[in-house]
C-alpha cells in the first residue's frame, strides 16, 4: 500500500525509538533504491543485510544504470581520490538523495582523516551533514549536494 514519505514523524530528534537499527540511522525507507559502490571483503555484512532488510530489497551496484534514493560508498584511506570518488558517486543520484561515505574508523587499518572528508566533500559540490556509528569497524557521514537559491 502507499505510505511512501508519510512517517517521518519523529522530529523530536535523537530518541531511539525506532531509529537505533543502522539503517534507520542512515534514513533508508522501504521502497528506496540504494546504491552499493567500494564494496570490498572488509565491508561489513551485518550492515548491509540490515540495509537490504530495511529497504525491503537488494543493493544495485554502479552498472544499474537509472537513479538512485541514496548511495553507499565504501572507502578506506588508500582507494585512490576521493573527490574522485565523491564525483563518481552521484552520477545516478536523484536530486535530493544523499551519500552515505562508509570509512574504517579511526585505529582501523584504512580510516580516513576527517579533514580529508571535509576538505573533499565541497570540492566534489557535496555538503556534509552528519556522521553516525553503524557497526564496530565503519562509521558514516551523510554528504548532500547543498540546497541552491532558485
Amino acid at each position: 500500500m502507499g505510505g511512501e514519505s508519510a512517517q517521518t514523524g519523529d522530529q523530536s530528534g535523537s530518541q531511539s525509538s525506532g531509529a537505533d537499527t543502522p539503517a534507520a540511522r542512515l534514513g533508508l525507507k522501504q521502497g528506496m533504491v540504494v546504491q552499493e559502490l567500494g564494496w570490498d571483503n572488509d565491508t561489513d555484512d551485518e550492515l548491509r543485510m540490515a540495509v537490504e532488510d530495511t529497504i525491503d530489497a537488494d543493493l544495485v551496484d554502479g552498472d544499474y544504470g537509472n537513479v538512485v534514493d541514496a548511495v553507499l560508498l565504501w572507502w578506506r584511506d588508500d582507494d585512490g581520490d576521493l573527490v574522485d570518488g565523491l564525483v563518481d558517486a552521484l552520477t545516478d543520484l536523484v536530486g535530493g538523495g544523499a551519500i552515505w561515505l562508509l570509512t574504517p574508523k579511526v585505529g582501523r587499518p584504512g580510516s580516513v582523516d576527517a579533514a580529508d572528508i571535509a576538505e573533499a566533500a565541497p570540492i566534489a559540490g557535496l555538503a556534509q551533514t552528519t556522521t553516525a556509528a553503524v557497526s564496530k569497524d565503519w562509521q558514516a557521514t551523510r554528504l548532500v549536494a547543498p540546497k541552491t537559491p532558485a
